[in-house]
């Protein structure tokens, strides 16, 4: 398929921004497809910590990170936009 450049204009992109995320469900998606390199506190493993990273990165800046693919190892993840919403909601809480 190649690389996919997002831009905030992006379809996707507004649809998540303009959902309110559940931090729980996006806890439970975080610990299904992240923790595995991230660590199941966000503490860090294979991946790196991602305490404080709503902090270092935009929303668009983390949407962008986890379905791009453009940091290996890191793998392509596809969520839903609400999954992705949930998903940004629980990263807000780290």
């Amino acid at each position: 398929m190649g690389a996919y450049l997002l831009s905030p204009a992006d379809p996707y992109i507004k649809g998540v921004l303009s959902l309110s995320g559940d931090p729980m469900q996006g806890n439970a998606i975080f610990q299904m497809n992240c923790a595995g390199c991230h660590g199941f506190q966000a503490e860090g493993n294979v991946g790196p910590s991602l305490q404080g990273v709503s902090k270092r990165k935009s929303g668009y800046g983390l949407i962008h990170q986890v379905i791009s693919g453009d940091t290996p190892p890191m793998p392509k993840f596809q969520p839903s936009e609400k999954e992705m919403a949930d998903l940004l909601s629980y990263l807000e809480t780290l």
